[in-house]
């Protein structure tokens, strides 16, 4: 279960020492990502690795990572100051070990069933529409409730976690889900299991973020409906589809490469050996030898690799290629006349 702390919560946010749920957590990680048959998203991994960096702060990373109060999302500092730092990096930072490890349990949990159905590169579009949403949502309440006449307290409130981008996710997931979930000994349609966490986190846990949690569920609804009226991929996923195939278009050339030769054998002087093909497969202006496989110019009615004469031809000279009666040649004889062919 994902938690936004507010902002007096902020004790113990890293370098502190571990109480036993980061190896937990490690260890459910690698159990994931470990078993048979295991899909093992890349995706996922790492945004699990970049939040866990993150909180934990290690070597040199300490000194470049912006400190939490740097980049806890408040609402008055970024509508009115343009501080888009904590727009941006606010949902990567934990306060605790637990509010990390609760997290990062539930995006190992949903992650992997979202990648894995998605494709890695839809996922990260979703991902990233996700927790832009989720914390504009966030703004657009804050600064409502401040004009309908509420107090400060949601327009100045400080916040972190991924927790909003959580919920996001587990309404996309179980938006069109007949399952039933159980939450502290109630049963629940899934696909309403979002509102109810809402609420029963409110209940159980003083002090998180109400309006993080809400704008997530509010943010995969508003995702869906995007999806829909699209009716395809949407703008983000074709841009990362963009710069994926640009990336690793180098690979994929060299792939092609080695496809290419493996599968048409390899090329000497103007014909090639190697690939049986059938005759109509053989290249216009050129006759295939029936015995080595060798493409040769119609020019000449003489094999230039093995010098087996051309069959089809009127004047085909069959007595130089009886072995034994029955017209095939055996592998030391086509060698001998390869050898003598290219040593004139």
């Amino acid at each position: 279960m994902g938690s936004c702390m507010s902002r007096g919560r902020r004790r113990g946010f890293g370098g502190g020492a571990s109480g036993g749920m980061l190896p937990l957590l490690a260890l459910q990680v690698l159990i994931e990502y470990g078993r048979a048959g295991a899909s093992r998203p890349p995706v996922t991994a790492a945004l699990l690795a970049a939040n866990a960096l993150i909180y934990l702060r290690p070597g040199a990373l300490d000194g470049i990572l912006p400190s939490v109060t740097r980049v806890s999302f408040n609402p008055r500092l970024i509508i009115e100051y343009g501080d888009l730092v904590r727009f941006f990096l606010s949902p990567f930072y934990h306060l605790s070990e637990s509010h990390l490890f609760y997290n990062m349990t539930s995006l190992l949990w949903k992650g992997i069933q979202l990648e894995t159905t998605m494709g890695s590169v839809e996922f990260a579009s979703m991902v990233a529409v996700l927790l832009g949403l989720s914390q504009g949502i966030t703004l657009l309440l804050s600064k409502g409730l401040l004009l309908l006449g509420d107090d400060t307290a949601y327009y100045n409130q400080y916040a972190v976690g991924f927790s909003g981008v959580l919920f996001a996710m587990k309404v996309v997931l179980n938006t069109w889900s007949e399952d039933v979930v159980y939450l502290h000994g109630m049963v629940i349609p899934a696909k309403y299991a979002a509102w109810a966490e809402l609420i029963l986190i409110q209940v159980f846990i003083p002090g998180t973020s109400f309006l993080g949690h809400l704008s997530g569920i509010l943010a995969g609804l508003v995702y869906l409906w995007l999806k829909r009226a699209l009716n395809g991929p949407d703008p983000v996923t074709l841009l990362m589809s963009s710069i994926a195939k640009v990336v690793t278009w180098p690979v994929r050339f060299a792939q092609n490469l080695l496809w290419s030769a493996h599968s048409q054998g390899r090329f000497t002087g103007r014909g090639r050996v190697g690939r049986q093909q059938s005759a109509r497969d053989t290249p216009q202006g050129l006759w295939r030898c029936s015995t080595c496989t060798y493409d040769n110019s119609v020019s000449t009615d003489i094999c230039e690799m093995c010098s087996t004469a051309r069959e089809d031809h009127a004047f085909s000279q069959r007595q130089d290629h009886q072995a034994g009666g029955n017209g095939e040649l055996s592998v030391d004889e086509i060698r001998r006349r390869r050898l003598q062919r290219f040593n004139r």
